[in-house]
This record gives C-alpha cells, structure tokens and sequence, in this order.
C-alpha cells in the first residue's frame, strides 16, 4: 500500500436500495436515466431523471421522486411537465435540481425540438444534434407543483444540453453547466465545448456563457463535465469524460481547478488526464479536502466505482476504490475501448444499460445514484457510503 492510500479512509456501502423501479413501470416510463440528486436545506431530498419507453425518444419527459427520511424510500410525484416549446413538440434530457434559496427550488432541464419525430437526436452524417433550449421552473412546495418553464439564454451557440449538477456556492453564486455542439442540419466540422451560465440574483438572471474547456485543435473532446463547489466563491473541482478523436478513444477522466470570474470569459486551467479510468465521473469534496470521484467504468465488467485522493488529484490509489456496482452489460453494442467508429459510438450511448453517476454528501456519509438495468427496463439506484 502506498504512503497515499493508507493516509485515506477506506469506503464501504452501509445501505442500498431503488429510487425507481422500472420492472413495476408502464412500457411508456420503462427506462430511467440521466440520474440527478438534491439536498433540500428542509432535509427533504429530491432525484431527477429522464424517462421513456427508450432511450431519446421523441415521447421522453422527465420524472421525480422525493425522499424524506435520509434517502431510505422515495415518492414517485405526480407533476407531469410540458413538453411543448414555443408552441412546437419536444422532449427532455436532463432533470437537474438546485435549490436557490430556502423553499425555492429549480427545475433545470434541455428541451429538444420534436417537430419532426422521425428524426433521430444525432445525425450521424453531419454529425450534429436536433435544435435544443435550456429551460427553468420554480418549484415552492418541494416539488408537488411547478411553474412555467423558461429559457436559459446560450448567446450564438448551438447544440448545447446540460451536463451536471447546478452548483451553488456559499456566497449565493449559482452556476449552470452544459455543453455545446453543433445543430443537425449544419455542416460545418463539429466543436464541442463545455460553458456554464452564472447567477447571482437566485437564478432569476444569467451571464453570458463562461468557457470552462474546449481543446484548440479539437482533438479532444470533453464530455459530460460535473462540477463541484468549493469552500472558496467561484472556485470549482470539475471532471470530464474525455475522449480522443484523433486516437480513435476514450481517455482517462480528467480533472480541472478553476475559478468563476465576473471579469473574465473562460477557464485559465486546462483539464489534465489523471489515473482514473472511465467515462462520466461525478465530483464531490470531503471535509478533509479529499476529492472524490464517482465514476462510470465500460469496461468488462461494468463498474460504478468511487475513488478518492488527498493530494489534489495528483494520485487516486487503486487501494482506496470501492465498487458500488457492477453491470453485465447485455446491451448489443457495435465499439469497443479502441478504433472507435464516432458516429457508431452516439449510437452505442443510447443502448448502455447503466451509468450516470451522482453523489452528494450526507452528514458524515455520502448519497449516490446511478441508473442501471437490463436493455429493456432501467431502473434507478441509491447507494449510501460511510469511511469504514
């Protein structure tokens, strides 16, 4: 054992259970996923997710559940959201929650243009998305009844979807992050980069996009970034799924430190690889100043896995993980880990059967949840973690 790893607590699962049970679902509401988690200041918590008879169908919308004792057991709410958008068909991908202040809580989520349904989200000739707006509601009866959606402004960019939890820091500063892309249509190369909008009036105004990372040759791409608070105003943990489109791979998760700035328009650090493999990685910060990260791995088998370190992400000793769950992944899936076919890898991403991370912390213990279940019924899962 290195010198690192024995100086860190190690994690063990203290209990588990579901969050939504697919198998006991209509065929409409059949798969679950796009897992999102959070803490009420009232104790309440509330999980978010996308729901369909598949996945990224034209018929998807988003559902809810809400626990209020610890995560133990979970409500289904009835609220159904509209799925119309300025008056044009749509569906949603994201069900990311934030509370802006006591009693007030926020619906973030990425509406896609459904008005022509035959159309699948990704092209994978031009290599872009269907038309998509980031949308808001207000909840103020935790999550029983919600108000009007409306949009999030993204200034010129296109393709763009939310990719994380919506942070909130200690001085009320609120931070959306998404993704941007490119539209369907569009033929012009693709350049994928990850933004965040700011708020500092509870999210009842928005900056113009902040540039978190984009690599200047596009070689790679960074992916489904989640974001962390820390202590400081402004200052963030993030990691990415970061994937190589010139080696034809995914690459380990990397990880970033930066800090929000009304004076300035992007990140000064760039995201550096570290030793974790995987795909999306959830990040969270201990009391200590350990980070901790949940992570998705594809490999054989599937593996929902926590790492942590306590050198600022310089090492995560393989000693310290913990496997929270592992998947057989029955899916009928076309890419493997090397010489991957991109357009053949969206398709691959809408058959995975398990994955999307989330953790939070829970006193002295921490909450996490992932989807995960067999091609036809996905299910969501929570898992609570104490230091052994």
């Amino acid at each position: 054992m290195t010198n690192a790893a024995a100086q860190m607590p190690a994690f063990e699962v203290e209990a588990q259970g579901i969050i939504y049970d697919a198998g006991a679902a209509p065929e409409a509401e059949a798969v679950a996923y796009c897992t999102s988690l959070c803490p009420l200041a009232s104790g309440t918590w509330m999980a978010g997710w996308q729901c369909g008879p598949e996945k990224q169908t034209p018929k998807n919308t988003i559902r809810m559940a809400r626990s209020r004792d610890g995560g133990e057991s979970w409500e289904q709410l009835p609220h159904r959201f509209e799925t119309t958008w300025d008056n044009t068909p749509g569906s949603f991908l994201t069900a990311e929650m934030a509370e802006a202040e006591a009693g007030r809580l926020l619906m973030f989520t990425t509406w896609v243009n459904r008005s022509e349904p035959d159309r699948p989200l990704f092209d994978p000739d031009t290599e872009g998305l269907l038309r998509t707006r980031l949308l808001m509601a207000e909840s103020t009866d935790e999550g029983d009844t919600w108000g009007a959606w409306s949009e999030i402004g993204t200034g010129d960019l296109t393709g763009c979807a939310i990719t994380g939890p919506i942070i909130r820091w200690s001085d009320e500063l609120i931070a959306c992050t998404f993704e941007s892309f490119k539209e369907f249509d569009d033929p012009t190369p693709v350049e994928p980069a990850a933004w965040l909008v700011m708020s500092r009036d509870g999210a009842r105004s928005f900056s113009n996009p902040w540039r978190v990372a984009k690599h200047p040759q596009q070689e790679k791409y960074y992916w489904d970034q989640r974001l962390c608070a820390t202590s400081t105003p402004g200052e963030f943990i993030n990691l990415f799924w970061t994937h190589s489109r010139t080696e034809q791979r995914d690459l380990k998760v990397h990880l970033q430190r930066a800090t929000v700035g009304e004076d300035s328009t992007e990140a000064e650090a760039e995201p550096v690889e570290t030793a974790i493999p995987g795909q999306i990685a959830a990040s969270a910060i201990a009391e200590d100043g350990r980070l901790l990260a949940f992570v998705v791995d594809r490999d054989r088998p599937g593996t929902m896995t926590l790492w942590q370190s306590n050198d600022n992400g310089e090492t995560w000793p393989a000693e310290n993980k913990l496997i929270v769950h592992t998947h057989d992944e029955r899916a009928a899936l076309t890419q493997g880990r090397e010489n991957i076919d991109f357009a053949e890898y969206w398709d691959d991403m809408a058959k995975w059967s398990f994955g999307h991370p989330a953790i939070r912390p829970f006193g002295d213990r921490w909450l996490l949840a992932w989807y995960a279940g067999s091609p036809e019924r996905m299910s969501l899962h929570w898992a609570r973690v104490v230091e052994g």
